[in-house]
């Protein structure tokens, strides 16, 4: 049997409370993989606040014990069941439960289902496509949801007013690549963040119009605000996502894909009512395959490589679990690729 390296979780849980926990680089041999009609040479795979939890042995996201966490991975097939895969395929899988109920990326070996992996585009290199990971193709996910409800840089202009789009978290994975996106598409962004002194270059390199300080948003606000968003993008939940549907102006949408500040929605059915705000939800981890498909054909045509390289780092496989604290603390700019053969 082959050996490979690979982070491995343990926990002891009582009703949901972890009473022990435990997160370490073992040597593996491929009987410790889980089931499934794909085995996959891991090449590269990231750290995103979901994986942060995971490592730092947060409730909520490890489901089995032990557990290879990491929600991403970018490989190339070894051996394949599925008719749909061959071997030298080069793949990208991001959610699908890998890292939280399956064995996940953060190993130079997986082995998993085929039906939700997505071959690699030619334009991206496999660091690339760690570095766009669950984090980018969840901003992609919302940018387009912002799209079907006609949230558009033209529909605006036709409405006499500007696409200015709200993105929360901005300084974080979600909010990095949707700042990219969008001002390549034509969307003037308001980016939110918590570090607006130390990010704002970094920020406005990245397409972003103004920064403001999270504090705008994070307070208990009024029900019904004076309308500031064609659409927003939002990591951050609780009250921020409240203040901004209630600025979100009419016909407006927005997209709600995170719960940094909280899973609570204190907010007021008037901006829906009134206002014809639409709330879409972004759910990466289940997203069809068409979806993803279609995600990932859209990064590769919309995100610039270049901004793509700004916003990340690199680190190899034994930095993941000490960097798990980083990215919880909110210390992690942007994205964090995870190199699992150094």
């Amino acid at each position: 049997m082959s050996e490979f390296r690979a982070i491995v979780i343990e926990q002891e849980t009582d009703a949901g409370r972890i009473l022990a926990h435990t997160a370490e680089v073992r040597r593996l041999t491929d009987a410790f993989l889980m089931p499934g009609a794909v085995t996959i040479a891991v090449e590269y795979s990231c750290l995103n606040f979901k994986d942060g939890l995971a490592l730092a042995g947060k409730p909520g996201v490890v489901r089995t014990s032990p557990l290879i966490p990491g929600v991403d991975l970018v490989g190339s097939v070894e051996v394949s069941d599925d008719p749909r895969w061959k071997a030298g395929d080069r793949v990208i899988l991001n959610g699908a439960g890998i890292g939280e109920r399956h064995h996940g990326g953060l190993a130079e070996r997986a082995r998993v289902d085929g039906g939700a992996l997505v071959r690699l585009p030619q334009s991206f290199t496999s660091e690339q496509a760690a570095a766009i990971g669950t984090a980018g193709f969840t901003a992609m996910l919302a940018v387009l949801a912002l799209e079907r409800q006609g949230v558009t840089p033209d529909a605006a202009a036709s409405a006499g007013y500007s696409a200015d789009i709200l993105v929360t978290g901005a300084a974080g994975g979600v909010g990095s690549v949707a700042i990219a996106i969008l001002a390549r598409l034509g969307y003037r962004v308001t980016a939110s963040t918590g570090r607006a002194a130390a990010e704002s270059d970094y920020l406005t390199r990245l397409g972003a119009s103004e920064i403001i300080d999270r504090a705008e948003l994070s307070d208990p606000g009024k029900p019904l605000q004076s309308q500031r968003w064609a659409g927003v993008i939002d990591s951050v939940g609780s009250h921020t996502l409240a203040n901004a549907i209630a600025q979100t102006r009419y016909g407006g949408a927005v997209a709600a894909c995170g719960l940094a500040q909280g899973a609570d929605l204190p907010a007021s059915v008037l901006p829906f009512i009134l206002r014809g705000v639409t709330l879409v939800g972004i759910n990466s981890v289940d997203a069809p395959l068409p979806h993803r498909e279609e995600a990932w054909s859209r990064l590769a045509a919309d995100l610039d490589p270049a901004l793509l390289a700004e916003m990340t780092t690199s680190i190899p496989l034994a930095d993941a679990v000490p960097r798990a604290s980083d990215i919880l603390a909110g210390r992690v700019r942007g994205r964090t690729v995870v190199d699992v053969r150094a």
